[in-house]
């Protein structure tokens, strides 16, 4: 039998364990990466990032920490470190062609009226064809000379938070244009240096845009290199908590929010009648929950001080993956001057900086601006494909998350799946999961339901997403129902999904990766 060849876009974190897992299954990966080495967004990151996640959490489910990392949340080089020991010690480099940027992918062997019609996945359900290929267009990106492969199953694992970068839009000549300043994104700062990101911001009043975690690291940075003399400005449109760590009061988060009695307090995509009137009734715990991390996060940061008490709960960040750690010492740097915080529900560029909720009197002025908005994962993953058909089934609408099933699968779109796009509070986990179910799929474990069900199950998981994620539902987040997810692909591998000793752990001991480690 013909060994089936399989495209794997990107040598992070998801691409690895994909490559992994189908190796272990007989499969024949390539590995399409267009940098230089391993490790996605680890392989170059700010100088102060830790890891977001405590490591018990992130970690792979057969490969453990070395014990030489003893910090909770190691630094980006310890994390480095222990992905790349991973690809060494499962033997994933020889699999992996670097320098290699896959610029499209065509589907070929059937015309879109012919798609249009099949009522299974890919016309029959399985996941490969003995007519129809996947054409992989890569450019070499030292000598940009161009190559095509033909392979029976693409693994996008494109990553959201690299590539392609999320700009704000501004009115004409409001934008950056306007600026007689420097303008760059959060990504190619993280692309310099240490020294010459030093040497970049030394002397400069910067204005870091954005609240999440990369824009307090950057502004952190900033202060350390200009103290009160140059405050570093974070300008932010809305209040999010960040935890000084997860351990509210003591109690670890994990065990209000990673267990299997803290997923009876939400409603969750495709329960029955007894689980949603569990979950109503039990909605003042839920609540309870929420405040309880939040009393905690108000009593140790000064948040009510400078103003920066969200009006959203507790509970909707976590439901929308926008929970991180506030570095060390952030709040001494606002208290000292260092660090200015500055609130703009709507912002524009002028001349010598900013004009604030346009207020042309009081510009907000500054040097240089560091836009730390994010990235548009959705838009790369949309560009890929070079069918404009198929750029639309898997973007979808804006008024929906993405669609797709088990969060690997776009039910009209054959042969081909995403790994790495929906996110959790720990995406290896995730991941890992993930690439376990699909290699399962790609060995003829199960077979997907009809294109119609899938699509249905797509539904209910946009509506939970938009019920407890708010206008965050196209992050896909599945932070606050990561076991009863798991349990869906348990389902579908033929494990059993519930994995703890006692009805008691299994209640109310928190899940992470180890309770799936493959079994020896």
């Amino acid at each position: 039998m013909e060994m089936k060849k399989l495209a794997i876009v990107g040598a992070g974190i998801s691409g690895l364990i994909a490559c992994k897992y189908t190796l272990s299954k007989g499969f024949h990966p390539i590995v399409f990466e267009a940098q230089c080495g391993i490790g996605g967004v680890w392989s170059k990151t700010i100088e102060t990032t830790k890891l977001q996640t405590p490591k018990g959490l992130y970690q792979f489910s057969d490969f453990p920490w070395p014990s030489s990392v003893t910090d909770d949340f190691p630094i980006h080089d310890q994390v480095f470190d222990y992905i790349q020991a991973y690809a060494l010690h499962f033997g994933l480099l020889d699999h992996i062609k670097f320098n290699q940027k896959v610029v499209g992918i065509e589907y070929e062997g059937a015309s879109e009226a012919e798609m249009q019609s099949w009522s299974l996945w890919g016309g029959t359900s399985e996941p490969f064809s003995p007519t129809r290929k996947w054409k992989v267009h890569v450019q070499d990106t030292r000598t940009l000379s161009t190559e095509i492969y033909e392979v029976d199953f693409v693994i996008l694992c494109l990553g959201r938070f690299s590539g392609v970068p999320n700009i704000p839009e501004f009115p004409p000549n409001k934008g950056p244009e306007a600026f007689h300043g420097e303008v760059i994104h959060s990504m190619e700062y993280a692309a310099m240096e240490y020294e010459s990101a030093a040497k970049f911001v030394k002397g400069k009043r910067v204005t870091v845009v954005g609240f999440q975690k990369s824009a307090l690291d950057i502004a952190m940075e900033c202060a350390t290199a200009n103290g009160v003399e140059n405050p570093c400005t974070v300008l932010y449109r809305t209040e999010h908590w960040t935890v000084p760590d997860y351990l509210p009061w003591g109690v670890s988060l994990a065990y209000l929010y990673l267990s299997r009695f803290s997923e009876l307090l939400v409603h969750k995509p495709g329960e029955g009648f007894l689980l949603s009137l569990l979950a109503t009734m039990l909605s003042p715990v839920r609540w309870g929950f929420s405040k309880f991390v939040e009393s905690d996060i108000k009593r140790r940061l000064p948040l009510a001080k400078f103003g920066m008490v969200p009006k959203q709960s507790f509970l909707e960040q976590i439901n929308a993956c926008l929970v991180s750690t506030i570095p060390e010492k952030f709040y001494d740097k606002v208290e000292e001057g260092s660090i200015r915080l500055k609130k703009a529900p709507s912002f524009s560029f002028c001349r010598n900086g900013f004009l604030i909720d346009g207020n042309e009197d009081s510009p907000l002025e500054t040097d240089l601006v560091i836009l730390a908005t994010g990235f548009r994962g959705d838009k790369k993953l949309k560009d890929i494909f070079v069918s404009q058909t198929f750029r639309d089934c898997i973007y979808g609408t804006s008024k929906a998350a993405v669609p797709l099933y088990r969060e690997c699968i776009h039910p009209r779109i054959p042969q081909l799946a995403a790994i790495g796009f929906s996110e959790s509070v720990s995406n290896l986990y995730t991941s890992e999961i993930r690439c376990r179910w699909l290699a399962e799929l790609l060995d003829g474990k199960f077979k997907l339901p009809s294109i119609k069900e899938m699509e249905k199950d797509a539904e209910k998981w946009d509506e939970y997403w938009k019920r407890y994620s708010g206008g965050y539902y196209r992050r896909s987040c599945i932070a606050a129902i990561h076991i009863w997810y798991n349990d869906q692909l348990c389902t579908d591998m033929g494990w059993n999904p519930t994995r703890k000793k006692g009805l008691f752990a299994e209640l109310f001991e928190p899940y992470g990766p180890l309770d799936y480690a493959p079994s020896s």
